[in-house]
């Protein structure tokens, strides 16, 4: 720890800027207007939309991002450091005690910084399966959500590019699939790791379920494939703050950013025509807790994209929500939605380590000073080096034994869509022990048929809300956990692996394939955390449906002048990682918007 603490140092005064964009970072410095829209949250989503609605010369927008600037901040920007210092731009969240973690909390990382999530998470690039969308037509009744029509926003958002050393890539995707015209840059590995031939080699030895998968982002993820990342053909990060406010976009006079200033409340006005009497396009925030609240006003839309924590946090803030539950806490009930903060749902996910034979994984570039300053002076000279990926290069997908299924019923969203996830690195998780060197395989559950929920128990708008994701309280995640940690077992039964996985590290160092089910299921109550996938708290359902939050429009039900365009809205989390699935809502979304104010 020592040791990166004197790199932080070391670095800082050779951190490249991420990106030349001017914006305020006072209330007082804004022009004086009232803006043709107000977007609470300059992170994933709010960025796409920004951009997206000022495309438009006529069209007025200001952003409110709770959190700092993402310019100059080196920790962000370099790939390999992701799992390392995003504690640092993140909004401190825990969960409450978990009964499914044997009644432990845990961290919930969300993004304190413009650029949101998309600043701090691991990059990786996974839209999951076909079916996650079509499952979402089907229960929005919106046909505009499927997987087909969703193509052309999809191609929206990526910019597929070469990867940082510019290796042959033929054979590691299906160019078909990709777009080169996007906006936020995609590539695969810049750096190949030691591991990566062992990889592919034990999946041609053991065959079965181990399958080869040439582009897990065709709509069928099944099998294994080669990582896709958020990262730039320069070997950086690309957020929504470096590719949707990038400068030749900020600079635009109709954006405007306000950093700095975290929002409480929606409020309302009257309305004739809304069912609960109702419109909101005025936004409370406050730039100094301890200061006063200002406000600023929506001539045609508020758009709330503070996230899955957030979005659904300032409803219930504003009365929005469930009417008996914000009574009993002392705030005035305006529109009973009772499905605010309901629905929350992530992906638990175990980090299984095991001591390798070998020194060519990335631990000592943690441990030693100097090799950490040689790699990070080759960074900044070349784009290239190991920084430029984030340990591993390889990701897998799996569905769950029809056992599990037959007993516990099927949460995915259908036959090709997995259960499971396996995610290789090349080193330690996180800051490594002080000696040996490591290979992480992740068991993650992608398809969870575990609820919770996020409340609040207090008028102070600036506290945090309860978050309770429920991890593993259904009997399916356990089991298929269980499942996930086996399939692990199996995939290293490979002869390649042999000599080179010397043994099981730390809580794991007595887990075996054939542990019984109680031993397994004490090992991952005790391990398992949060993927940082949360979703679900704002969920969209049909028109006519008496459940959700948002109409298949993303605007709030029963009033008026208000939308939520973030991760809030799944109605199901996809089969993979969030990032890429909310930058689609958020481009559909956006041109919803537009054709609603021609």
């Amino acid at each position: 720890m020592q040791i990166t603490v004197f790199a932080l140092i070391l670095f800082h005064s050779w951190a490249l800027p991420l990106c030349f964009a001017v914006v305020y970072n006072n209330f007082s410095d804004l022009p004086p207007k009232i803006y043709d829209f107000v977007i609470v949250g300059g992170g994933t989503a709010g960025n796409v939309v920004a951009n997206r609605l000022t495309e438009n010369p006529k069209t007025s927008v200001l952003v409110l991002e709770a959190g700092g600037t993402n310019i100059d901040a080196f920790q962000l920007d370099v790939p390999f450091f992701s799992d390392i210092f995003k504690f640092q731009y993140d909004w401190n969240f825990t969960t409450t005690v978990q009964p499914g973690l044997n009644n432990r909390s845990t961290f919930l990382l969300r993004g304190f910084v413009l650029g949101g999530s998309s600043s701090v998470n691991g990059m990786f690039y996974t839209r999951g399966s076909a079916d996650d969308y079509d499952r979402w037509a089907k229960v929005t009744k919106d046909d505009g959500w499927s997987w087909d029509n969703l193509q052309p926003f999809i191609a929206k958002n990526e910019k597929w590019e070469p990867p940082a050393d510019r290796h042959n890539t033929m054979g590691q995707f299906n160019p078909s699939v990709h777009s080169l015209t996007g906006v936020n840059a995609v590539s695969l590995s810049g750096f190949s790791q030691s591991i990566d031939p062992m990889i592919f080699k034990a999946v041609d030895e053991l065959g079965g379920i181990f399958n080869f998968n040439e582009d897990y982002n065709s709509g069928n993820p099944l099998g294994f494939g080669w990582l896709q990342s958020t990262i730039s053909t320069e070997g950086r990060r690309s957020s929504s703050a470096t590719s949707y406010l990038a400068p030749k976009y900020i600079k635009r006079k109709n954006l405007d950013v306000l950093l700095h200033a975290r929002a409480s409340r929606v409020l309302p006005s009257v309305s004739k025509s809304s069912s609960s009497g109702y419109a909101f396009h005025t936004v409370e925030f406050a730039q100094d807790l301890d200061g006063p609240l200002l406000q600023v006003n929506a001539s045609k839309e508020v758009i709330l994209s503070a996230g899955v924590i957030g979005s659904p946090h300032i409803l219930l803030n504003s009365g929005i929500g469930d009417s008996d539950e914000l009574s009993k806490i002392g705030i005035k009930s305006l529109v009973d939605l009772p499905s605010v903060g309901k629905n929350l749902t992530d992906q638990p996910v175990v980090a299984n380590e095991f001591l390798v034979n070998s020194n060519r994984t990335t631990d000592d570039i943690l441990r030693n000073a100097t090799l950490l300053n040689k790699v990070y002076t080759e960074f900044n000279k070349t784009g290239m080096g190991p920084l430029v990926v984030t340990g591993g290069n390889q990701i897998s997908f799996f569905r769950a034994n029809e056992s599990l299924t037959d007993k516990f019923g099927d949460p995915s969203s259908g036959r090709n869509s997995p259960h499971l996830e396996m995610f290789t690195g090349n080193g330690f998780f996180g800051i490594p022990p002080s000696t040996g060197h490591f290979l992480t395989l992740g068991t993650a559950v992608v398809s969870p048929a575990s609820r919770g929920f996020l409340t609040i128990n207090t008028t102070d708008p600036f506290a945090n809300p309860l978050i309770n994701p429920g991890y593993l309280t259904s009997p399916f995640d356990i089991a298929a956990m269980r499942e996930g940690i086996r399939i692990m077992f199996q995939y290293l039964s490979a002869p390649v692996w042999d000599g080179y996985v010397l043994s099981q590290f730390g809580d794991f160092a007595n887990i075996t394939a054939t542990s019984p089910d109680d031993v397994l299921d004490e090992y991952i109550r005790n391990s398992a955390g949060s993927s940082a996938h949360p979703v679900g708290t704002a969920a969209m359902s049909a028109n006519d449906a008496d459940y959700g939050v948002v109409d298949p429009d993303l605007r709030v039900k029963r009033v008026e002048g208000l939308r939520v365009i973030d991760s809030s809205v799944f109605p199901f989390v996809t089969s993979a990682h969030t990032q890429a699935p909310t930058y689609v809502i958020a481009e559909r979304a956006a041109a919803l918007v537009r054709a609603a104010w021609v």
